[in-house]
């Protein structure tokens, strides 16, 4: 049978919540890992921190998996915090 997971990127920024939290502002999607990288670094300079991910992407569930790091900048919470989201 064949794995259903593909290859996604994602750029990911945060800003601080109350108490100085790191939140999610968005899921922006990327066509290639050098896309996702320049968005990233694009808007590194109006967040907390920003990352850059390639993930695997399950389209039957919508689960992402198997994060890697592509470019951070600023502050990034613990991939597994938000490994379910």
């Amino acid at each position: 049978m064949r794995d259903p997971r593909t290859t996604r990127f994602i750029v990911v920024p945060f800003r601080k919540g109350s108490g100085g939290d790191l939140l999610p502002v968005e899921v922006r999607p990327a066509g290639t890992s050098v896309g996702a990288v320049r968005v990233a670094h694009s808007m590194r300079e109006r967040h907390a921190g920003v990352a850059a991910y390639e993930v695997l992407f399950d389209p039957e569930t919508g689960a992402m998996e198997s994060p890697k790091v592509l470019f951070q900048h600023g502050r990034i919470p613990v991939l597994d915090e938000y490994a379910a989201a």
